[in-house]
């Protein structure tokens, strides 16, 4: 039997030393010391108050200790102790329970518990105070113009940012739990009447089908578990780190999941073209965004096809036109060009990985070794030729033009597959391959949604939405995609 399957709960007993005895026992009490008890008397009956150090705000925590020892101070008698206990539980969520399991819980997820001497239940009252940072902007996904802040580690502090921007009292934030041990906190965000209710059945199908002790790595730890992605590289889920991006796809009927302790939030469901897009575009005019859509595009091409294109034209000279004689290599080199290729890819990326660990103080220091060591120096010792660097550059470019990080990734690693095949198999590689990645995307369905949805099925109106940032007064109708239950999202304008 696994620790997920059905166990009998455990009840408080009405005898308080009882209930002291086994908490010391499951809690490690006087073992670790951020796990405490505060015992009071009050109207001739022991209560206990369990808490955690750290997740707990001690000012309400105070306040509560005030107010039950007034009460005693009052020199009030009454026979109904808990009644009167929780009238003066200075809190606005305070809840009752039979179970020691989901008081337990609760307590390690940052509440408080309250034992009162022959009663069964505990109070749980809602005190907890995450340690965390500020909202900050998001790093990755940064605008000239807009919001500034962004999702952090807390949990609680994400449900209200994403409120704030939704006001509608059918938006729905259900709380589940995850992880034998960790017990994770995961909060569904959808708004009701809108999603698909088969959607979001679906969604907690795959949560509740998560056994596994902990969530370590968040949400992509969830990720993996609710979309069976294998050794698939491209992304089928959505991540940000804006509140304001996470809005806009929950008032178009997707679900929005936030983690506990993660930055990001996970959209779903997804396509490819849902990875394309920026919230710079929305910042600016229709054309404008349109623009920066486009440039966006043949960025992401570039960072998929421009080198293995290049080193086929390069290795097969009689494909070129008379008016593209000029492409290729002018200088011979003993290093075989395709050799060549595959090494500065591997320097971009092994650049990149140390730019991420290396300190900001040592950021300057490293961009000037790399651009001594593969744009000076290889070319000069002849290692490499000048029109490598500069299409390998230009990959890179496109790669750091890509919004999505894990499609960034994807594209990389699908490049040198496209190298590889052109290097070993020529144009068939380079068409073969194309074709197999092509049909790979085509095959795809992350919760029954095809990946190349407005292409393949073919929406003319949605991919026109895709292809150019449209006015949002003109956009009417919600995407078909998520199958709204609402889906004119606005009135016709006048």
């Amino acid at each position: 039997m696994t620790d997920k399957q059905e166990h009998k709960p455990e009840l408080f007993s009405s005898d308080l030393k009882k209930n002291e005895a086994r908490l010391k026992e499951r809690l490690g009490l006087g073992t670790s010391f951020d796990v405490g008890v505060r015992k009071l008397h009050v109207l001739d009956r022991d209560v206990y108050i369990y808490y955690v150090t750290g997740l707990v705000d001690n000012n309400y925590l105070i306040e509560i200790l005030k107010e039950l020892m007034d009460l005693e101070a009052r020199g009030r008698k009454t026979t109904h102790v808990f009644s009167a206990v929780k009238n003066h539980l200075t809190h606005v969520q305070v809840e009752e329970t039979d179970s020691m399991d989901n008081a337990i819980t609760q307590m390690l997820s940052g509440l408080v518990f309250i034992l009162v001497d022959g009663e069964e239940k505990a109070f749980i009252v809602d005190v907890r105070e995450y340690p965390g940072r500020s909202p900050e902007e998001p790093d990755t996904e940064r605008v000239v113009r807009g919001a500034r802040d962004g999702y952090t580690e807390n949990i609680i502090l994400n449900t209200g940012m994403t409120r704030r921007r939704i006001r509608d009292e059918r938006l729905r934030m259900e709380i589940l739990q995850v992880g034998v041990r960790s017990k994770s906190d995961i909060c569904l965000c959808y708004l009701d009447g809108v999603v698909d209710p088969k959607m979001i059945k679906l969604v907690k199908k795959e949560l509740d089908g998560i056994d596994i002790d902990g969530l370590t790595m968040a949400d992509k730890v969830v990720e993996e578990y609710i979309v069976k992605q294998g050794a698939n590289p491209l992304p089928l889920v959505r991540y940000t780190e804006r509140p304001d991006v996470a809005a806009t796809h929950i008032l178009e009927g997707h679900v929005v999941m936030i983690v506990d302790t993660s930055p990001s939030v996970i959209i779903t469901p997804t396509t490819l073209f849902h990875h394309v897009q920026h919230a710079e575009e929305y910042r600016q005019s229709a054309a404008v965004g349109s623009f920066l859509r486009w440039m966006r595009f043949a960025g992401i091409l570039f960072s998929l096809m421009i080198v293995p294109f290049w080193l086929l034209l390069a290795q097969n000279q009689e494909l070129l036109p008379p008016a593209l004689d000029f492409v290729g290599v002018e200088e011979n080199n003993n290093v075989p060009i395709a050799v060549q290729v595959v090494l500065a890819e591997a320097g971009i990326e092994l650049l990149r990985m140390a730019a991420i660990h290396t300190p900001s103080p040592l950021a300057t220091a490293l961009g000037l070794v790399a651009a001594l060591l593969i744009g000076d120096m290889a070319i000069e010792v002849g290692y490499f030729t000048a029109e490598v660097i500069l299409y390998v550059a230009l990959g890179a470019i496109g790669m750091f033009a890509t919004p999505s990080y894990e499609l960034s990734v994807a594209l990389r690693i699908g490049r040198y597959v496209l190298i590889l095949a052109v290097a070993l198999f020529g144009p068939m590689g380079f068409v073969l391959s194309m074709f197999l990645f092509f049909i790979a995307m085509v095959a795809m369905k992350p919760f029954s949604k095809p990946y190349l949805w407005p292409f393949l099925p073919f929406d003319p109106p949605a991919l026109y939405q895709i292809m150019f940032r449209t006015a949002v007064p003109s956009v009417r109708w919600r995407p078909s995609i998520v199958h709204p239950q609402d889906k004119i999202k606005q009135a016709p304008t006048k």
